[in-house]
Parts: C-alpha cells; sequence; structure tokens
C-alpha cells in the first residue's frame, strides 16, 4: 500500500501533501498527473517523465505518454510504438508495438504490424498477434476480435467463448459487456447473454462498468442500472443518474437531484441543483450555486459555500473558492490552502 498523496497548486505550479496537510513534494512543476500505484507523472518541454514519491524524476527518457503501473509495469509511448518500464523507469520492453494495454494476470495486449495478440513480462508473445483487437485478461478470459465479431479466449489463446459479438469488453467479475450493433448487454463466463444487448451510448459517461456492483444504463432516453448478477436491477426511467457509491445512486427528476438505493426506492428526495457521487460517507451536492456535501441521512454535513469540489478520497477532498485551492477533512475542516 502506498500512503495517499493529494496534488496542490501554488503560484502556478503543481506539488504534492499527505493527508496531514504537508508539503511532500514542492510546487515546482507546470503540469503533473495522479499518483497511482506509486508513481506520478510531471510534464517536461512537452513530454512527460515518471516520478516517484519522493518527487524524484526519472529522465533517462521522456515520453508521448506513461500508463499506470500494474504487475510492476507501467506502459509508455515514443513517438507513436509503445514498451513499457520497469519500477526503476528501465526501459524493460523497447517501444515495438502500435498499441498496448496494462498488464494483467502476466500477459498484456498488444497490437504488432496490424494484428493484436499478447506478450509475456519477458516482451514475447504469449499468444500470437491474429486477432483483430484484444483486451484484458479478468479471470483467465480476455476479450478477442476476428472477422468483426468478437468472444474471449484463455490464457493459450484458445476461444474459450466462441465470437458472437460486434465488441468486447474485459470481464467484471462473472460478467462482461458485449456489444451487438451500437447497443450493449452482458455476458457470462459461460458465453450466456444475462442481458441482451439493447443499451445505448451516451457521450460522457461510463457504460457497462460496475461502480459499487452497478452499473449505469441508458434505454429510450432513460437511465436505470444493470447489477453484476446480470439483472436489470433499476428499470431505466430517471432523467438522468450518477453511479452507485456505498449502496446510493444521484438520480435526476424533474430537474431536482437526489438518491435512489439498490431496490431503486427514492431514499434522499430530489430537492439539489447538481449532485455527486458517494464516497467516504459524503456527497457533494449543490444549492443555491454553492457545493457542499450531505451524510447518507440527507442531511448537511458540510455547508454549501464552494464554487467547486470533489469527491472525498483518503479523507480528504478538493474544495475551490475564489479562485483557490484548499483541501478538507470530512468535518469541513482546511487541511491546507493555496496562498
Amino acid at each position: 500500500m502506498y500512503k495517499p498523496l493529494f496534488k496542490i497548486r501554488e503560484n502556478g505550479y503543481y506539488g504534492f501533501i499527505d493527508a496531514q496537510g504537508a508539503v511532500v513534494i514542492e510546487p515546482q512543476h507546470l503540469e503533473v498527473g495522479e499518483f497511482r500505484n506509486g508513481f506520478a507523472t510531471a510534464r517536461i518541454n512537452g513530454q512527460w517523465a515518471p516520478m516517484d514519491m519522493l518527487g524524484r524524476l526519472f529522465i533517462r527518457r521522456l515520453y508521448r505518454a506513461i500508463g499506470v503501473f500494474e504487475e510492476d509495469l507501467a506502459r509508455v509511448q515514443v513517438v507513436q510504438s509503445w514498451g513499457y518500464i520497469d519500477r526503476r523507469c528501465r526501459e524493460h520492453i523497447p517501444p515495438l508495438f502500435e498499441a498496448a494495454g496494462d498488464f494483467s494476470e502476466g500477459l498484456a495486449p498488444v497490437s504488432f504490424e496490424g494484428k493484436a495478440g499478447f506478450i509475456s513480462r519477458d516482451g514475447q508473445f504469449a499468444i500470437k498477434p491474429v486477432f483483430s483487437g484484444t483486451g484484458e485478461f479478468r479471470g483467465g478470459l480476455a476479450p478477442a476480435g476476428d472477422g468483426g465479431q468478437w468472444g474471449f479466449v484463455d490464457a493459450k489463446g484458445k476461444y474459450s467463448i466462441a465470437p458472437a459479438w460486434d465488441g468486447a469488453y474485459a470481464f467484471q467479475g462473472d460478467v462482461a459487456v458485449v456489444l451487438r450493433g451500437d447497443r450493449w448487454g452482458l455476458a457470462d463466463r459461460n458465453g450466456r447473454e444475462r442481458v441482451a444487448p439493447q443499451f445505448e451510448f451516451v457521450s460522457g459517461h461510463a457504460h457497462g462498468e460496475f461502480f459499487d456492483g452497478m452499473a449505469l444504463a441508458y434505454r429510450d432516453g432513460k437511465y436505470g442500472f444493470v447489477n453484476q448478477e446480470g439483472e436489470v436491477a433499476v428499470e431505466p426511467m430517471f432523467d438522468l443518474a450518477g453511479d452507485f457509491g456505498e449502496g446510493l445512486a444521484l438520480v435526476e427528476i424533474n430537474g431536482a437531484y437526489g438518491y435512489i438505493d439498490k431496490q431503486g426506492k427514492l431514499v434522499i428526495m430530489p430537492k439539489f441543483e447538481d449532485a455527486g457521487v458517494f464516497s467516504e460517507g459524503l456527497a457533494q451536492v449543490s444549492i443555491d450555486g454553492s457545493w457542499g456535501f450531505i451524510n447518507t441521512d440527507g442531511q448537511i454535513a458540510i455547508p454549501a459555500q464552494f464554487d467547486a469540489v470533489t469527491p472525498f478520497r483518503d479523507g480528504l477532498a478538493l474544495a475551490i473558492g475564489d479562485g483557490r485551492w484548499q483541501y478538507i477533512d470530512r468535518f469541513g475542516g482546511v487541511i491546507w490552502r493555496e496562498t
């Protein structure tokens, strides 16, 4: 486990504090990414370098893009090609691939000379590039397409679930998103469609991605939810909805926002101008043009007084007021403030 670090801003430069508000990495970079799995990124001369939790930059080589370390390797892009670096930021697999995904279960999906396959940690093809497209392994299966149809292959590259869909995503537990035309549904590990493709894609929304065991589903202009058992848990009936968190999801009814439970029952009445996801027992809500937080009973926990806020993470939330950044704790106390 890595201790949480939070991005801060001072005089146009970015650095990081810890959860107690102590500055760990002084604000000195014009642009940085968030820390994930022990590393962040910093922009240098229009390209990116890895940065560890002590603020040390690894500039053996600068990259157009840097992924997240998964299984101790991170994908990196040099010009148009992708390779992988290790946790000492040494080039572990040369940039030879036209596209690359994260390592999962010892394999990573890559594209080479117009075909997709899987490589192992030594950079060699464990599954030859014979597919039109691939995705990440989850529980021993990965999506793979050939001839316009997608199914799921095992770690030897053999189809465990025969191609039957126009597209497929990686498994999430026992179900995976599958596409037919421009609609998505859910299939299980036996290849049975738990939910026939029927939900539409909406720009700016996750589709079939489960949060708190539930995924947003949009059909005929309304939002509902499917669960990871492959059931339509809440029929699409809401004008707008957000992801579940801690058993509750925001929904819009007649222009106001409230929250439902996993059975679709309204538990916090729609009375907010806008709202966000529950995290660490609190959700951000907008009242009279300002943002604050409510608890799971719908009571005001932190008064609406900010121009913008983010969900709580590791005990802190970013709150912006008068153009300045600050981090607050779950009681509304200021842990750090931009000067």
